[in-house]
C-alpha cells in the first residue's frame, strides 16, 4: 500500500509542480487583494454612509476596522450636525439680529431678526458683499472704518420709525459678527420720559408763577389794597395751589398704577348705588350749568376694586362736565348686555373730538383742547389714570365722538366681573 501511493505523491511533490502550485497560489492572492483593494477604492466613491462590503481573511479585519472608523466619524457627524442644528435655532430665536460675516464682508448667514433689520433675505444674499445691499452711507462707513468699541446707531430707512444698535465684534480670521438690536421701545420711552418731566414742570411752573404772583402783589401792597382786592387775589392763589395739588394727586395715583403697585384688595359691590353716587358728583360739579341724567337699567354687582372703578367713572363724568357747555346734558348709563358682560357709558352733548385726536385721549397730559382744559382745573392725567385701572380690571374703554356734537366714552366690562344682585347667589 505504501508503494501504490509513493507514485502520485512523488509526482504531486515535484520540483515543476510543486513551483507551478505556488504561483497559482501567489496569483491567486494577489488577485484577492487587488479585487478587495479594487472594492475598498470603489467604496470610498460612493456617498457618505454607504456600509462596506464583507471580505474574508485579513482584509475582513481591516474592512471591520475601516467600518467602525466609518460608524464613529459618522457619528461625530450627526453630532456636529445636531449642534449646528440647534446653534443655528438658537440664533433664530434671539430677539437680536445676528449676521456673520467673511474677511472680505461677504454674508455667510444671517437669522431672521438680522434680515428684517436691514432688509435682507436670508436664503438669497449669503455670499453677497453686505454693503452691495445695505448701502446706507452711515452703515457702510461704521463697517470700512473698523473702529468698533461703541455700538453704532442705525435707522434703517426700509422701517420707518425704528431705531437700531449695531455692533461689529472681530473673530476667527478676520471674520465679523454684526449685531443688531431694536431699541425703538426703549427710544419711545426715553422720550415719554422727557416730555413727562418737561409736561410736569410746565403745569406746576404756570401756577406756581400765578400764585408767587398774587402773594407778592398782596405783599408790596400792603394796607393799600382794599380788603376785597385782597381777598380776590388770595382766592386766585388758593385756586391755583389746588390745582397743584389735584395734579400732584394725579401724578401719585398714575404712578402706583404704571408701577404694578398691589391692586386693592377686590370685593363685590352693588355697581348702582356707585353710578347713583358718582351722579350726585358730576352735578355737584356741574352747580347746575348741565342736566346730569343716570340711568341705572340693571340692578347687579360687580367684582373688583370699588375704589378704582369709582375714580375711573368719576373721571369720565368729571371730563364730560367740563367739556360740555353750560346748558348742555350728560347722562350716565349702567347696563347689563346679553352675554352677560356689563357697560358703562358717559355721554355729553359737548365740543367733541376730532378723529385724529381719539386715539391719543389716554396719554399723559394730551389734550385736545389746551386752554379749556386748564380753565376747568383739569390736570390732563385723568384719563391716563382711567386707562390703567381699566387695564387692571381687563376692561375696555370705547371713545366715539363727533365734533360739535358730543363724546361717548363707554367701559366694558368683561362678563366674569358682573355677579348677580343677589347676594346668595
Amino acid at each position: 500500500m505504501v508503494a501504490f501511493f509513493a507514485v502520485p505523491v512523488g509526482v504531486l511533490v515535484s520540483p515543476a509542480g510543486g513551483w507551478a502550485i505556488a504561483v497559482v497560489g501567489l496569483l491567486l492572492i494577489l488577485w484577492r487583494h487587488n479585487w478587495n483593494l479594487t472594492r475598498l477604492v470603489a467604496w470610498t466613491r460612493k456617498p457618505v454612509g454607504t456600509p462596506l462590503p464583507h471580505a474574508f481573511g485579513v482584509w475582513d479585519f481591516v474592512f471591520s476596522d475601516l467600518n467602525r472608523r466609518a460608524r464613529l466619524a459618522s457619528e461625530q457627524r450627526t453630532r456636529l450636525s445636531t449642534e449646528l442644528d440647534r446653534f443655528r435655532e438658537a440664533s433664530q430665536a434671539m430677539p437680536d439680529g445676528v449676521m456673520y460675516l467673511s474677511h472680505t464682508d461677504t454674508i455667510e448667514w444671517i437669522n431672521r431678526q438680522a434680515a428684517k433689520d436691514f432688509g435682507l433675505d436670508p436664503e438669497r444674499d449669503p455670499g453677497v458683499p453686505v454693503t452691495n445691499l445695505v448701502r446706507q452711507p452711515d452703515f457702510v462707513h461704521y463697517l470700512e472704518a473698523g473702529n468698533y468699541a461703541d455700538p453704532f446707531p442705525y435707522r434703517p430707512i426700509h422701517r420707518k420709525g425704528a431705531a437700531l444698535l449695531v455692533q461689529v465684534i472681530r473673530f476667527g480670521d478676520d471674520r465679523k459678527m454684526v449685531i443688531s438690536r431694536d431699541v425703538s421701545q426703549l427710544e419711545k420711552l426715553e422720550t415719554m420720559r422727557r416730555d413727562f418731566v418737561a409736561n410736569v414742570s410746565h403745569e406746576l411752573r404756570t401756577p406756581l408763577t400765578v400764585v408767587s404772583g398774587f402773594i407778592e402783589t398782596v405783599l408790596d401792597g400792603g394796607d393799600e389794597i382794599a380788603r376785597a382786592e385782597r381777598d380776590q387775589y388770595l382766592g386766585m392763589a388758593l385756586d391755583q395751589a389746588g390745582r397743584m395739588q389735584r395734579l400732584i394727586q394725579d401724578l401719585l395715583a398714575l404712578s402706583a398704577l404704571e408701577t404694578d403697585a398691589p391692586s386693592p384688595a377686590e370685593d363685590v359691590f352693588e355697581v348702582g348705588g356707585l353710578v347713583r353716587e358718582i351722579g350726585r358728583e358730576t352735578e355737584a360739579l356741574s352747580a347746575g350749568r348741565h342736566q346730569v341724567v343716570v340711568r341705572v337699567e340693571s340692578e347687579c354687582r360687580c367684582a373688583g376694586s370699588a375704589k378704582e372703578l369709582h375714580s375711573a367713572f368719576a373721571n369720565l363724568a368729571s371730563n364730560a362736565v367740563r367739556y360740555t357747555p353750560d346748558g348742555g346734558t350728560v347722562t350716565l348709563v349702567w347696563r347689563v348686555l346679553e352675554d352677560g358682560s356689563a357697560e358703562f357709558c358717559v355721554q355729553d352733548t359737548g365740543i367733541g373730538i376730532a378723529p385724529e385726536h381719539v386715539p391719543r385721549v389716554t396719554e399723559r397730559f394730551y389734550r385736545v383742547d389746551r386752554g379749556r382744559s386748564r380753565e376747568t382745573g383739569g390736570t390732563g392725567l385723568g384719563l391716563a389714570i382711567v386707562k390703567h385701572v381699566l387695564t387692571r380690571h381687563q376692561c375696555e374703554l370705547r371713545v366715539s365722538s363727533t365734533p360739535g356734537k358730543g363724546s361717548r366714552f363707554c367701559v366694558l366690562l368683561p362678563a366674569r366681573r358682573v355677579v348677580s344682585s343677589d347676594p346668595g347667589s
